[in-house]
């Protein structure tokens, strides 16, 4: 009996130093340039709004971009691949939501999509370096998509080339662990992220990679020097865990309206924050 419960124990103690070992970070840096920050998701956008007239500025537009730089804001952006592997900033992998057409970004190369619009104005997607040329020295989080594959090297590569001459803080995160690697492993000088959220409704994953990527169980593939989190999950065992015993940089998404941006202030060091709260929350 005694036996029993020593191996047990013993089980359990393993179990917990696994636990503990996998939602490690990475070394605890300096990412003081970073903490205290308001990011704008995607620029700061806002919808069109009949009572007042006011136009609508669309998401991950240069235009606000624009905005954003002018109000001091830092900037969260995304970014992926056109067909012939140029870095545009946008969102979705389809572009319905945003330029009306059933169709993925991928499937076109860039002179194609220049012709689209976002959300029936004249902007239209930009290339990622025209980004970086209006942003100009803007504090900036850069997430790179998954849409072209969670291992794609060139992806980081290029995402690298171009934002190692941007003149202001820049700091890279994605939802995929092995991208996050990649910089681990070729540029470790660069502050990275891991992203994640509570997954139990993201039924286009398999089980085991909902309970991992919710509870952080991917950290040791990218060893990330901050946790970007969906701000309303922040109850989570395994984000609670590594918050209170490794102290990481925590950067909460995306917060919409100010009654929300003051909860996100309460559990984070940044926050990533959308003007308006009725704004369609597509993540």
């Amino acid at each position: 009996m005694i036996k029993l419960v020593f191996i047990a124990v013993l089980f359990l103690i393993i179990l917990i130093a696994v636990f503990l070992y996998v939602i490690m970070p990475g070394e605890n840096r300096d990412y003081s340039r970073f903490a205290g920050l308001m990011y704008a998701h995607r620029g700061l956008h806002e919808p069109a709004r009949e009572d007042n007239n006011m136009h609508c500025v669309p998401e991950n537009s240069l235009e606000a971009f624009k905005r954003a730089r002018e109000a001091g804001y830092g900037v969260e952006l995304d970014v992926q691949y056109t067909k012939d592997k140029k870095l545009v900033v946008f969102h979705d992998a389809n572009l319905k939501r945003m330029c009306g057409v059933d169709a993925k970004v991928a499937d076109y190369d860039y002179e194609e999509l220049s012709k689209f619009r976002l959300k029936d104005t004249d902007q239209k997607i930009p290339l990622f370096e025209e980004v970086l040329k209006t942003l100009e020295d803007v504090p900036l989080v850069c997430e790179i998509k998954t849409h072209n594959g969670n291992f794609n090297d060139r992806l980081c590569e290029d995402t690298y080339n171009l934002l190692k001459d941007y003149k202001g803080d820049y700091c890279i995160e994605s939802f995929s662990p092995y991208l996050v690697r990649w910089f681990r492993d070729n540029h470790p000088e660069i502050i990275r992220g891991q992203l994640s959220c509570g997954m139990k409704n993201e039924m286009s994953l398999l089980l085991p990679v909902r309970i991992a990527m919710t509870h952080l169980l991917i950290n040791f593939v990218g060893r990330p020097d901050f946790i970007a989190y969906r701000h309303s999950d922040m109850r989570k065992l395994g984000f609670v865990l590594c918050k209170k015993i490794y102290h990481p940089l925590i950067v909460a998404w995306t917060a919409r309206g100010e009654k929300e941006q003051m909860q996100a202030w309460k559990k984070a060091d940044a926050v990533i924050f959308e003007k308006y709260e009725d704004d369609s929350p597509v993540e």
